[in-house]
């Protein structure tokens, strides 16, 4: 047998999940027949973790001592005889596991939410749809789940792709979500997808309609929603079980069977309005035509045309969880009211239990998360894209400079708690600069529209380099070379409140005294400074950036500022997306910076002095004239009003 499948047992035996534990033991039982240890002739850490992972999952346990696997009985009291060792283990994991909880309430979060049954192992699951990007409110389940799984306990987490409705869904989005997934280095354990078990979820819906669970019924889409919401019950809902069971081979997608739709029989008069008799399997919606077309059906991404009906979200939930071995499902509030639903599939199918807890989704102020409203600005071109860095999406902030320590610092701070919260960007923001501040290199850009030549008197005779810290307080941030000559350039704001003779600061060299000042109308156009090296910088008002111009290589550089999409904090219900967008929500200055930013790597974060913090974009390079290099910035809020 290949060590690899030797290793993998660990894993599965802690599932507290008797199906997939089951086949292992087995397997278990009979690699031990002729053996003492499971690789070779001594303990190791294959026996160990396998062993650690058995003792700690109650129902593998338990199913040792009902006594028929004889072998695998042997080797666990064996091990645990002969190596006392192994116990010190145990007490080592078990600290950790308390260890990682106790982390809980340094986060700033509350997390003793009372999660039950954690000694058996902990199982969360992160179930995007791809139907569009994740977004930062998706980044808050996904670090949620995360850290219960991974931190909180040594547990798994699973992420599922809830591919149930093809008219929506596309590879692209799918694909794009495991990479931000991975750029919020998030790492499950296992990625899975609702389509792996349709012929399972199949089989079930037809049990439910043979034991009188779920029956077919064709009323019209507008009456059916009617009915639910005065709570009268279908005329279809006692229909023959031998017709409803006929009904739902619509799968062969007949004309006949497209009138139909599968609903659980549950309460159709509850006042849970999610118990009326949920739709469970349905025909995903028809495209919209297009060029006097007919509408078309769009092929499931991975599966193709092998289906043409699927089961609803809240069907297909409860029941991979359940079949996954999930054992604690963590999901927003406005889920709250279908967990009545979720647990009667569960204990309608006699399915293993899962633990459900809702905690509050997060809002921010002058932002939509809605897929639809996201969907409609990159459509209608007003963002270039889903990673503009205007957009909410987990790739378009982390463009736009936020970093992901920052990040999940900041959705572990809010923690699992199930109070609805609107934040306000500053928040965030203030909190990536701190994380920013001490590591980000220092550079320096001036402004080229109407920027000033200063001739300085007392100046070099010829260009020269000095080595300057990158940082003035983080030595191993490195080092840069600073120019200096006899001409620099100034920016015009700077120029324009020089007075004669006042004596400023030029940051990384010294004072200066102001000679002569040379006007056009309102305009500077140019500058004479007399170096005063023995002034003291304590005592100017102004500390000044400047680039040394005379024969020294000068970057071009394109600095970039955005704003809210929205001009209101909050859409109501009733409100249009188009009356309340923004409509000049990016401005772009063009500079020239020092020469060490041509070195800098894309997706790098600096300091421009006395401008604040940008994060270098992806299209640095050589500009369209072949000149360059060029650079592209986008400057990083820092939670201050600018």
């Amino acid at each position: 047998m290949a060590n690899s499948k030797i290793h993998g047992w660990a894993p599965t035996l802690s599932m507290p999940d008797f199906k997939a534990v089951e086949g292992v033991l087995l397997e278990l039982e009979r690699h031990l027949t002729l053996r003492t240890y499971l690789d070779g002739y001594q303990l190791s850490s294959t026996d160990t973790d396998a062993w650690i992972a058995l003792r700690a999952n109650k129902v593998a346990t338990g199913a040792v001592r009902k006594g028929s696997l004889t072998n695998v009985a042997r080797w666990f009291s064996f091990i645990e005889a002969n190596h006392p060792e192994i116990q010190g283990e145990i007490k080592a994991a078990q600290a950790k596991a308390k260890e990682k909880r106790a982390t809980a309430s340094k986060a700033g979060g509350s997390y003793n939410i009372g999660l039950k049954n954690t000694e058996n192992g902990v199982v969360t699951r992160f179930p995007p749809e791809p139907s569009g990007y994740l977004h930062i409110g998706h980044a808050k389940a996904a670090f949620l789940n995360d850290y219960f799984a991974h931190e909180a306990f040594d547990g798994k987490l699973i992420v599922r792709f809830d591919d149930t409705n093809p008219a929506r869904e596309k590879q692209e989005f799918q694909d794009s979500i495991l990479e931000d997934l991975q750029l919020l280095e998030i790492k499950p354990d296992r990625v899975t997808y609702t389509s792996d078990y349709f012929q399972p979820l199949y089989e079930v819906c037809q049990r439910m309609i043979a034991e009188g669970n779920a029956y077919a019924d064709d009323t019209d889409p507008e009456v059916q929603k009617k009915e639910r919401r005065i709570r009268l019950p279908s005329k279809r809902r006692d229909r023959p079980t031998d017709e409803s069971l006929a009904i739902f081979k619509m799968k062969d997608g007949t004309d006949f069977g497209k009138k139909h739709c599968i609903r659980a029989r549950i309460i159709f008069d509850s006042a849970n309005g999610a118990m009326r008799d949920p739709v469970i399997y349905r025909f995903p919606n028809f495209e919209s035509k297009e060029d006097g077309e007919e509408a078309k059906l769009r092929p499931h991404h991975r599966t193709g045309w092998t289906w043409n009906i699927y089961p609803t979200y809240d069907f297909a939930c409860p029941v991979v969880d359940s079949i996954e071995g999930v054992t604690h499902a963590l999901r927003t509030t406005e889920y709250a009211d279908r967990n009545a639903q979720y647990q009667w599939f569960l204990e309608t199918l006699g399915l293993r239990p899962v633990q459900l807890w809702d905690f509050a989704r997060i809002n921010f102020i002058r932002t939509f998360l809605s897929k639809r409203k996201l969907t409609k600005v990159v459509d209608s071109g007003i963002v270039e894209g889903w990673h503009d860095p205007r957009m909410p999406t987990v790739r378009g902030i982390l463009r736009r400079g936020l970093t992901v320590p920052a990040l999940r610092e900041f959705m572990l701070k809010q923690g699992p708690s199930r109070n609805a919260v609107t934040m306000d960007w500053t928040i965030l923001w203030a909190m990536n600069k701190k994380a920013i501040d001490v590591v980000a290199p220092r550079h320096t850009a001036i402004e080229t529209k109407q920027s000033v030549l200063a001739t300085i008197r007392g100046g070099p005779a010829s260009g020269y380099w000095e080595e300057k810290p990158k940082h003035p307080k983080n030595a191993a941030v490195g080092l840069k070379l600073v120019a200096y000559a006899s001409t620099i350039l100034i920016e015009q704001a700077d120029a324009a409140s020089f007075s004669p003779d006042e004596e400023i600061t030029l940051m990384s060299w010294g004072n200066a005294i102001v000679r002569e000042i040379t006007r056009d109308g309102d305009v500077v156009t140019g500058l004479l400074l007399e170096l005063h090296l023995e002034g003291d910088f304590r005592k100017t008002e102004k500390k000044i950036t400047w680039l040394a111009k005379e024969g020294h290589f000068l970057v071009d550089a394109e600095l970039w500022e955005f704003d809210h999409l929205l001009t209101k904090d909050t859409l109501g219900k009733d409100d249009k997306l188009d009356d309340f967008l923004a409509t000049n929500t990016a401005t772009m200055t063009k500079a020239l910076c020092d020469a060490n930013l041509a070195t800098v790597e894309s997706g790098r974060i600096i300091q421009l002095e006395c401008k604040g913090y940008f994060r270098v974009a992806e299209s640095l390079g050589y500009g369209p004239d072949g000149k360059g290099p060029r650079a592209v910035l986008f400057k990083i809020p820092t939670g201050a009003k600018e």
